[in-house]
């Protein structure tokens, strides 16, 4: 049985470390994980060219997501509310689109002890700030929740989505963050660098925080947290933990060995660090 992931850029995706890792634990050694470059406009010619019955399914990176629910057979209801699926799988015949990045924010923050926050902030207003929104309801919080961007002009995507969901927002400048930070955590959805121009005033607030990017990693911003004491969860706990969830629903399977796939993800960014 086979298995990818698409995208573009996806050269530098880590799903294949990660889902090859838990085949090997769970000794599916006829199931195989690849990588494929593919944009928009080439996802329904792939999709069509694939085998029937020798494909489980298929992970997606940007900029699939939106594409994958207009060719799927079927939705899952939280993909819908966010507004984008990060998974394909093989259901009848045709393709169930799922979301599986608002499971993988949920659990980072769980089990580092940041899963209950009383009031949060989300830092950019793209599909990633969605996720973000998704899984902040998931966690029960209360209140409502600022999204700060750094074109509010182009929030659209996220307050759309903030609406399915349910989930009131307000949205505001990027550049005025330092009047948003007295909240017990922030969501950092920008990408690799973009946080940090604003450590100095996450490490003086006392917020804890949730920083998506996963390499390189510590980032400066997640560093001055953690200095003052803050606590701190980065991206690769979400990407494990959406991984996990992709391997259960595309073997059918809840035995996933979590540890090991931790254990061969930490070890290849270790190796990308040093080469």
């Amino acid at each position: 049985m086979r298995a990818a992931v698409l995208g573009s850029p996806v050269a530098h995706s880590l799903s294949p470390v990660l889902h090859s890792a838990a085949y090997r634990e769970m000794g599916l050694t006829d199931w195989s994980y690849e990588r494929f470059e593919c944009d928009e406009a080439g996802l329904a010619p792939f999709l069509d060219g694939l085998e029937p019955g020798e494909w489980a399914g298929l992970s997606l990176t940007m900029p699939l997501k939106r594409r994958a629910m207009e060719l799927a057979s079927e939705v899952d209801a939280l993909a819908v509310e966010v507004g984008g699926a990060n998974t394909l799988v093989r259901r009848n015949g045709g393709w169930s689109a799922r979301n599986t990045d608002v499971e993988g924010i949920t659990t980072a923050l769980t089990e580092a002890g940041a899963g209950s926050p009383r009031d949060a902030v989300v830092l950019g207003a793209g599909a990633t700030a969605a996720s973000a929104l998704a899984a902040l309801r998931e966690l029960g919080l209360p209140g409502p929740v600022t999204v700060l961007a750094r074109s509010t002009a182009r929030a659209g995507e996220v307050t759309r989505a903030a609406e399915r969901l349910g989930v009131p927002v307000s949205v505001a400048p990027l550049a005025e963050i330092d009047r948003y930070l007295d909240v017990d955590l922030v969501v950092s959805t920008l990408p690799s660098g973009a946080a940090d121009a604003h450590a100095d005033v996450l490490a003086a607030s006392r917020a804890d925080l949730f920083d998506v990017v996963y390499a390189p990693w510590p980032t400066r911003a997640a560093e001055t947290v953690e200095a003052r004491g803050g606590r701190v969860v980065g991206g690769f706990p979400m990407l494990l933990h959406q991984a996990v969830a992709q391997v259960r629903a595309m073997t059918g399977r809840e035995d996933v060995p979590v540890t090991a796939m931790r254990a061969a993800g930490e070890a290849e960014l270790a190796r990308r660090a040093t080469s």
